[in-house]
């Protein structure tokens, strides 16, 4: 990975920190993982008497329930207790944006794996045992599996919502190519290592505490105080790491958590639930099907002046996070692209299959794969490359999006020029050429793609954080932050962001857990803004604890506060050491009787989003890059490997290169997979098919690239971001798209008579069904 040129100048506070900011610091969670010490809900020791949990779930995608027999399960010995919807006192009620979704199921059943019951017992076995036990008796009602099913049977989570700009209906008139077509993305299964799960311990006068494997604490602790019926001080949810959550925990880990805190509750003992992989699979949601349409209008200089497109997202069957994910749907519907005149709609359709939910990305690949397909079939049309149309559109500053916001600091042509200059793009499409010439039954296909993305949550009000920093007397530090630790580095920035304002060596800092009671009111660590967020109020903390000490050491050795500087753990007097060392200062402080410790609160300035509108300024940036994609296709038995892919990334400027690498470098597997492998398959019953490892495949080490390069774009960077260094968590998984249309492009070389479609992903049985069709 190369390393980017600095060519801006930071503010004076920032200046120090810049040097040793741009170290590649490995993620401080290494050493444990790799020794397997690491721990996560699973791992925690347990307290003597405690309870396990396993979960009845509906054996049916819709039907009345009739009649449930749970004798024989509760006189299974070692049985505690079985729960329903009856044992609840508060409301049996966890939707989150819509109320629509109960914790257990009532009346009615409406997906295959919707909670009935929960199971305690003395071990995870014996309730396993007892769940076989349970007799059930559902009337079954009509499945709708699909989007367009729901749609012909008026079927909706909520109304439909559109974002507009210009005349498209017009503009289209004067368009001389208009195009329109169908695409469909499938799902796709989060697999997080550590499936989900909680740990829930009674505490005195009436407190429970709830360690759950969740992305959103507060949430968690919310959801449980409105199912219980108690004030939600009396509820402590603790998180410490995530195997993984991919957003798969924003919303969906609530259930479990509230779950167990229920038992707990009636029981006044410990209780662990524990989901296994089959149960997991099962019973929670995916990323959302979309199946959509679109129309687009170019000109004769291939301009897209006109595009509608019409996004009909799977909801499953509760609200989840769909209106939200609809939301971003919009945000991204035009990708990398200027198009002056733009009608997009986004309809969320309730169907019988789990509620499908939050997932790296968060509706914008789905918009993205929509005009990324409408370009291709254009330029198939026109008889011109993809790339001329893509190049041509790309956005500009100043120009409008078409929720109103205006682009600026635009990093769009930037990364497409530098990714076309540095790795030699005309003599990569010749190779392609000349290798397609060669060969009859291997075909190379190559494409690019662009990526544009916004960062902030789209809900302007959850754009905030807090962070609660001690210095302790022996010049230790300790940081509690909302951030959740889940594989993407977060909590080693936050180490990097003190270490440097105090310029103390990082190993003097800890992080602790991510704790309700420390840090309340949080939002969920999702939206690529947790390091941006809770970064941004960790520096704010340390930056005022700085200014206290440094005016403690300005008194100390009569100088004044501006000559003073933090530095390799001793105070410098105009650049020369001082015999003050950090320890020594602190002692003084604390004599002093001044404060070691900060709360601050940090809220995303600028940001507004008008919904009555549609139109406002939602993002504080936005992210960009271009990858180049190559393909080699067998075409004698539809198989393939990915040669290289090669990028330019807008990292603005980068806190940790390893980490944001690692980071493209997942997402961007991520990407490939959901695009080419990853096929989430239910049949007409609304059971899940793909429900094992042996049925849903996954990028392993033969499947992902062989070669991936990862080069940052030169830039100077957005102040909005946490040290100018530019989220990385999301905006690389849509680099996977292009796979599609390498893909793609490696077929029409091998079958000159291959009809475009777009119906994702793009498996070796549909591979080779392409390349043989007629």
């Amino acid at each position: 990975m190369h390393k980017q040129k600095s060519n801006n100048t930071l503010d004076s506070k920032l200046e120090a920190v810049s040097m040793s900011i741009k170290q590649s610091i490995k993620n401080m969670d290494s050493f444990t993982h790799v020794r397997g010490e690491s721990v996560y809900v699973d791992d925690i020791n347990i307290k003597q008497g405690t309870f396990h949990g396993v979960v009845f779930d509906s054996p049916k995608a819709h039907g009345k329930i009739k009649h449930i027999d749970y004798s024989k399960a509760e006189a299974l010995e070692g049985v505690e207790r079985i729960f329903t919807y009856k044992d609840i006192p508060g409301a049996n009620q966890i939707g989150g944006i819509i109320p629509d979704e109960p914790l257990f199921a009532e009346d009615e059943v409406h997906f295959w794996g919707m909670p009935i019951a929960l199971i305690v017992a003395k071990s995870e076995f014996i309730a396993r045992k007892a769940r076989a036990l349970i007799e059930i008796d559902i009337e079954e009602l009509p499945v709708i599996t699909t989007a367009k099913e729901a749609k012909a049977k008026g079927s909706f989570i909520n109304a439909p919502r559109s974002f507009s700009l210009g005349d498209s209906k017009k503009a289209f008139a004067a368009c001389a190519y208009v195009f329109k077509g169908e695409t469909f993305s499938n799902g796709q299964e989060h697999l997080y290592i550590e499936t989900q799960g909680a740990y829930a311990e009674p505490q005195e006068n009436g407190n429970i505490k709830i360690t759950s494997s969740t992305q959103g604490p507060t949430a968690v602790q919310k959801t449980i105080a409105q199912v219980l019926g108690v004030a939600m001080h009396k509820i402590e949810v603790d998180v410490t790491r995530l195997g993984g959550g991919f957003g798969g925990k924003e919303d969906q880990a609530t259930p479990w958590a509230v779950m167990a805190a229920l038992a707990s509750y009636h029981l006044n003992q410990s209780v662990k639930l524990i989901l296994n992989r089959h149960d997991d699979l099962r019973m929670t949601g995916k990323r959302h099907p979309y199946e959509s349409s679109y129309k687009i209008g170019l000109s004769k200089d291939l301009k897209i002046l006109a595009y509608e497109a019409e996004f009909l997202q799977n909801s499953g069957a509760a609200a989840d996070l769909s209106p939200a994910i609809a939301e971003r749907t919009l945000f991204h519907a035009t990708n990398s692209y200027y198009v002056p005149n733009v009608k997009t709609t986004v309809i969320s359709c309730k169907t019988n299959l789990p509620p499908n939910t939050a997932f790296r990305g968060f509706g914008g690949p789905q918009g993205m794969f929509v005009i990324e397909s409408a370009i291709a079939r254009a330029a198939s049309e026109i008889g011109v490359s993809s790339r001329q149309i893509q190049e041509v559109n790309l956005l500009d500053e100043n120009d409008t999006f078409s929720y109103g916001q205006i682009a600026k600091k635009v990093e769009a042509k930037n990364t497409w020029n530098s990714a076309k200059s540095i790795f030699n793009l005309e003599t990569l499409e010749r190779n392609v050429k000349e290798f397609n010439e060669a060969n009859s039954t291997f075909k190379k296909g190559l494409a690019l793609m662009p990526i544009t993305f916004g960062i902030s949550f789209t809900n302007t009000p959850m754009n905030h954080a807090r962070a609660l920093v001690h210095v302790y007397l022996d010049g230790s530090i300790g940081i509690s932050t909302a951030a959740v630790e889940m594989g993407q580095g977060v909590n080693t920035k936050m180490m990097q962001i003190a270490s440097d304002v105090f310029s103390v060596p990082i190993e003097k800092i800890k992080i602790e857990t991510t704790n309700t009671t420390r840090v309340a009111n949080t939002s969920p660590s999702a939206a690529s803004s947790t390091a941006d967020l809770n970064g941004k109020a960790t520096l704010m903390a340390c930056n005022t604890l700085l200014e206290r000490l440094v005016k403690v050491a300005s008194e100390d050795l009569n100088v004044s506060v501006e000559d003073i500087k933090l530095k390799a753990e001793f105070v410098y007097i105009n650049e020369k050491k001082s015999e003050l060392s950090w320890t020594d200062l602190v002692s003084k402080t604390m004599l002093k009787r001044v404060a070691l410790t900060e709360n601050a609160h940090y809220a995303t300035p600028e940001i507004h989003f008008d919904k009555t509108k549609e139109k406002g300024h939602p993002f504080a940036y936005h992210v960009y890059g271009t990858a180049i994609i190559t393909t080699t296709v067998d075409c004698t038995r539809g198989t393939y490997e990915f040669d290289s892919v090669k990028i330019v990334h807008d990292y603005g400027k980068s806190m940790s290169e390893g980490i944001d690498l690692g980071q493209v470098e997942g997402a961007l597997a991520q990407g490939i997979g959901w695009m080419t492998m990853e096929e989430i398959a239910y049949n007409d019953e609304g059971r899940l098919l793909s429900n094992a490892l042996s049925t849903y495949k996954i990028p392993d080490i033969f499947s992902v690239p062989k070669y991936v390069e990862v080069i940052p774009v030169e830039t100077d960077g957005n102040d909005m971001a946490i040290l100018k260094s530019k989220a990385v968590g999301e905006p690389p998984l849509m680099y996977g798209i292009g796979a599609y249309f390498a893909l793609q492009n490696a077929i029409k070389a091998f079958n000159t008579k291959h009809q475009l479609k777009f119906h994702a992903p793009m498996t070796p049985e549909k591979v080779l069904m392409s390349l043989y069709e007629k």
